[in-house]
């Protein structure tokens, strides 16, 4: 017993002393065999209405996920009506014959779940996922939303003032306002190319919205998908009992085929100040059901499908010019496309765009290698297990299926058909999935400091955030005489809280002076919870407006930022600190030529009540931003007249908006004299500013 207890002694030590490399493979095992995946089986039905049924059954746990999807998706929507899918769903929950929407909400949640209408390009879904024991009371709540939606005039204009923030908000999202003119560019008058718009969300009506649901929202053609712990006998029961006595057939569609393919060139959306440019290249690709789908799946996880692919190990890694690249294949009911996209640096556009073209030219000529066919097919065969885990991943993927028309074995052969690929296949894919000869290129970012790079890559053509067509010329910061009433610029201080989500998190405090032709406005800003405090002091001649000074320290985790400008001559010198969002605070050295009439940034506050503003009214303006050190022209917008309640009182105000910076900005100014700002807003965002006295 001793000696066969020494030897294992010796045998653990001589492990223990081992190089760590001997100690454990250094290559993975060989691949098991391919498990047939075990999807539940499914059965069909139909109810005598058309509305079509297909029961998962999965008893595992005792929950049910109910999906109802109909052929109503934004693609239906009549020209001009652009954004009416949203509102239909986003009002079905807020109030029935029977019920408010309190009660919906009180209803559903009071068993631990929710309730919501999802639009979508091709369909409009509802869903709700619960336990057993209240599947009645899910379709209970889900056809009393369907059938018996009031969509309340108000719960409207809610709706219409949240969708018209959120449009505002758009054009302050490189990323959005990329992925608008990108489906206006590949789509053209398809459907899938066009956009809600101001005007379209405005046009929408309580008439309009009951008859888009009259007329689309039909069980012909209609699909429920019932997964989880139920049988077809019960789910045909409970929708014969609640929607057996729905009605009604969706007119057939005819819809324009998207544009022909053209050479390449470039959609240059101009964003003055954009410190980056946001790059989407892509074109029309496959339909439903195409046999190469799945070639082209493992050949855009090979070219730009995670973090270990093509595009992010050259772009991100080697280069250093993105936090990402990525690309992806669509295949919505009508025509899929495929995109790549990567926002980078402005000084690298050019060079980033060049090598993303280049890469989607080399998958195209050249057969991917083993070893990345290996790790695409295992990433994708060994995930989607997990996209098929819950009741509710279960209905989704078995609605997507059974709409897209993909056959009643494709969840349960798609492993196997993805394994089966070859590099060959791949390859052959991407030559018919991706084109960067004739590919639609949208860069969304400062006009000014990339056009020369972008234009000797391809042909650009320039637009405005808002689509307005745009010259190189325009790009040029040209001289602008700001017209003011000085007048309307009277010494006195005013006190502002800070609100976000209703609730006060700091205060503001300006003062404006004047003596000897000189304006002195001063503004305190403090916001105690994040830490941060902020001092600043213009000076100013106002006939002509001239800058003179800006003196301006931030304090803010702790650390302290100072900037102090110069204005003289035609030149601005100084020094200007700004925190960043990682923390850290950004310092230049500034000395450089600015235009006749421009403002720095810190002035535009106190230069609101002297504009002259009128409904309706435009007013362009340069704008030095001290924290990058330059200048860029911005556009205050008198949209309207609104009444205003601040703590201060209630005032007839002019809406202004600010547009051309990086935050959109709302400011309100009262219309009587002294004319005063009352209320600033962050459009999209949860912030804004207002008078206390």
């Amino acid at each position: 017993m001793k000696r066969i207890t020494f030897g294992l002694s010796m045998a653990l030590l001589g492990a223990a002393v081992l190089p760590l490399e001997a100690q454990y493979p250094t290559t993975p095992p060989p691949a098991a065999p391919l498990r047939r995946l075990e999807f539940p089986p499914f059965q069909l039905a139909q109810l005598n209405n058309g509305l079509e049924l297909l029961v998962v059954e999965n008893h595992e746990l005792p929950v049910v996920s109910i999906s109802l999807t109909m052929r109503a998706g934004s693609k239906y929507e009549p020209e001009g009506l652009e954004g009416l899918t949203g509102f239909v769903a986003e009002l079905m929950t807020k109030g029935t014959e029977s019920r408010t929407a309190e009660q919906i909400a009180e209803t559903i949640e009071g068993v631990g779940s929710s309730l919501f209408a999802a639009p979508g390009g091709d369909f409009l879904t509802i869903s709700t996922t619960v336990l057993t024991d209240y599947v009645p009371l899910a379709f209970d709540l889900a056809s009393d939303i369907l059938l018996r939606a009031t969509f309340p005039e108000e719960e409207i204009e809610l709706a219409r003032t949240r969708f018209l923030s959120a449009l505002q908000a758009e054009k302050s999202s490189p990323g959005a306002l990329a992925a608008r003119y990108f489906a206006r560019e590949l789509y053209g008058d398809h459907p899938y190319g066009r956009q809600p718009s101001e005007a379209s969300t405005k046009a929408v009506t309580r008439e309009s919205i009951r008859d888009f649901v009259k007329a689309r929202l039909s069980p012909q053609g209609a699909l429920l998908v019932v997964a989880g712990d139920i049988d077809l006998s019960r789910t045909r029961e409970l929708a014969q009992r609640y929607l057996g006595d729905w009605r009604g057939a969706a007119p057939a569609e005819t819809f324009p085929a998207p544009p022909r393919a053209r050479p390449t060139d470039i959609l240059l959306v101009h964003r003055p100040g954009s410190a980056q440019s946001n790059i989407l290249v892509g074109n029309l690709a496959m339909r439903p059901g195409d046999p190469q789908y799945y070639a082209a799946v493992i050949a855009n996880r090979v070219l730009g499908g995670g973090s270990d692919a093509r595009l992010f190990k050259i772009l991100r890694e080697a280069r250093g010019w993105t936090y990402g690249a990525y690309c992806r294949v669509t295949r919505p009911q009508e025509i899929g496309y495929f995109q790549a996209n990567a926002e980078v640096r402005n000084e690298v556009t050019d060079s980033a765009l060049v090598e993303l073209l280049s890469q989607l030219r080399r998958i195209r000529a050249e057969a991917p290698p083993d070893s990345e066919m290996t790790a695409a097919k295992g990433y994708l065969v060994g995930s989607f297990p997990r996209q098929i885990e819950t009741p509710s991943q279960i209905a989704s993927q078995v609605s997507t299926t059974r709409l897209l028309g993909l056959g009643d074995d494709y969840l349960q052969t798609y492993r196997e058909r993805l394994s089966a690929v070859s590099a060959q296949d791949a390859m052959q894919a991407t030559r018919r999935v991706i084109h960067p000869d004739s590919a639609v290129i949208v860069v969304v970012g400062d006009g000014q400091a990339i056009y020369d790079k972008l234009a000797s890559v391809a042909p650009v053509r320039i637009i405005d955030v808002e689509g307005n067509p745009l010259t190189a010329d325009d790009l040029i910061v040209t001289a602008v005489a700001l017209e003011v009433d000085a007048a309307r610029l009277v010494a006195r201080r005013d006190s502002f809280e800070m609100i976000a989500q209703g609730s006060p998190i700091g205060f503001q405090v300006t003062e404006l002076s004047r003596a000897n032709g000189t304006v002195v406005y001063t503004e305190t800003l403090s916001i105690a919870m994040f830490g941060m405090s902020q001092e600043t002091r213009v000076e100013m001649a106002i006939e002509p407006v001239t800058m003179g000074k800006v003196d301006q320290t931030i304090e803010f985790g702790g650390q302290k930022a100072e900037t102090h400008l110069a204005f003289s001559e035609g030149r601005v010198t100084g020094h200007a600190e700004s925190p960043q969002p990682t923390g850290e605070f950004k310092a230049i050295d500034i000395d450089t030529t600015v235009v006749e009439g421009a403002v720095e940034e810190n002035a535009i506050q106190a230069l609101l009540p002297a504009l002259l503003l009128a409904e309706g009214a435009s007013i362009a303006l340069n704008v030095f931003a001290g924290s990058e050190g330059t200048t860029k022209p911005m556009t205050l917008k008198v949209t309207g007249v609104e009444e205003v309640t601040v703590p201060a009182g209630t005032f007839s105000a002019f809406r202004v908006e600010l547009t051309g910076g990086e935050q959109p900005l709302a400011f309100f100014v009262s219309r009587d004299t002294p004319r005063r700002l009352v209320k600033i807003e962050a459009i999209g965002q949860p912030f804004s500013f207002v008078l206390v006295q």
